[in-house]
């Protein structure tokens, strides 16, 4: 069975927490990350949002949430600039 458009953004969303979460234990370990392709994973995920109607969007609402606040507590983890 395919997934729709709902379910494929999902585990987009779901891929995107899984990289968040592994660079944010790096940076706690002492590891230097590149957060170069960030933008990218985080534009095409933008991308396929906007894309779905506006009832299925709300759905995931409760996920991108909790994206947010994992980049947000990413972002406490970084050192800062020099």
């Amino acid at each position: 069975m395919s997934k729709g458009p709902a379910e494929k953004t999902l585990a987009a969303i779901d891929s995107l927490r899984g990289t968040i979460t592994m660079a944010r234990v790096l940076v706690e370990s002492g590891r230097t990350i590149d957060l170069a392709g960030l933008d990218a994973e985080a534009a095409t995920l933008c991308a396929q949002v906007a894309r779905l109607p506006a009832a299925t969007g709300q759905r995931l609402r409760p996920a991108l949430l909790a994206l947010v606040r994992d980049v947000e507590g990413l972002a406490a983890t970084l050192p800062l600039p020099r």
